[in-house]
């Protein structure tokens, strides 16, 4: 495969976002709002992600809060270009900082990382050096992500919530039909999406 499929893949997937007509659009980024994006926060997009947000970027519509309801995901787009700074790595981070919530509140441990420290604090200060060296996922929209990853493509979508991590999507096209798309489109009994990066899929 090429990287060509990669960017094909990443237009379609923008593509079926305006047919569906689920947010407004504004122009994509360019080479150098990547290159800025990438050098502050230390990744690659993956070729699909990069040319989704090159063909259009997706815009969050006004939020209007409901009374006595929280919302965790007020603006669920990534705002790549000119969002709040803190906000953005708050979406970057969710993956690691919902699993290190899990080592501290749940007990979770993964067996790799040898034995539990005795405290949930000592925990999670484990925990998160081993983190570190996960693979980078990237916010879609809200908890769903990608892997990062220049020179790759095709991955499946993770919805990730804590431990809790299931397939949202085939790769980035299939996504996009299944999350939007109303009303929601059933995948068919035999979808089978297999997951293509380390750490992550060992949670599906």
């Amino acid at each position: 495969m090429s990287r060509s499929e990669g960017v094909s893949l990443g237009v379609a997937a923008a593509r079926r976002l305006v047919e569906l007509g689920c947010c407004e659009i504004a122009p994509g980024l360019t080479d150098a709002e990547f290159a800025r994006i990438e050098g502050e926060h230390g990744f690659e997009f993956a070729d699909d992600h990069r040319a989704f947000l090159a063909a259009g970027l997706p815009m969050n519509r006004p939020f209007e809060p409901e009374p006595g309801v929280i919302h965790a995901w007020e603006k669920p787009w990534p705002e790549w270009r000119g969002g709040d700074p803190a906000e953005l790595r708050k979406q970057l981070n969710w993956p690691v900082e919902s699993i290190l919530w899990s080592v501290e509140t749940n007990g979770h441990w993964v067996g790799a990382w040898g034995a539990r420290p005795d405290t949930p604090e000592a925990a999670v200060a484990v925990a998160r050096r081993l983190l570190a060296d996960v693979p980078r996922m990237i916010p879609i929209y809200a908890h769903r992500y990608l892997p990062a990853g220049r020179g790759t493509f095709g991955h499946p979508v993770l919805s990730i919530w804590g431990t809790d991590i299931i397939y949202y999507g085939t790769d980035l096209a299939d996504y996009v039909n299944y999350e939007f798309e109303e009303p929601r489109p059933e995948h068919p009994e035999d979808w089978s999406p297999h997951a293509t990066v380390s750490f992550w899929r060992d949670y599906l």
